[in-house]
């Protein structure tokens, strides 16, 4: 079996990632199954749908902004095997709390 490249780093070290600003992410499945979509059923299918386990995705990504008031999602999209999506942390200076960071926001 072909072992995987050590993947370097993405992330800038000291960088707090609370920070107000705009987010790109992109979150893979685990060895890139196909998980969020419903399989192909013959060589042609009109439009993809998602699979169950899409469906919770797309619940909990739309809920975000429910959960944390300083943060919006811009946009998403949802591939078979992985997430896009834009998050905007802003500034809500009339909360005590600090803003959550992208991995607290990821990890609800």
């Amino acid at each position: 079996m072909k072992e995987s490249p050590t993947r370097t780093p993405n992330r800038l070290k000291n960088y707090d990632y609370s920070q107000s600003g705009y987010y790109f992410i992109t979150i893979c499945i685990k060895d890139r199954h196909e998980l969020l979509w419903r399989p192909y059923v013959g060589a042609r299918i009109a439009r993809p749908s998602l699979s169950d386990i899409g469906e919770i995705v797309k619940n909990a990504i739309e809920n975000i902004p429910h959960i944390y008031e300083s943060v919006t999602v811009d946009k998403y999209v949802i591939m078979p095997n992985h997430i896009h999506l834009i998050l905007i942390i802003g500034d809500d200076p009339g909360r005590a709390m600090r803003a959550p960071t992208i991995s607290t926001i990821i990890n609800q």
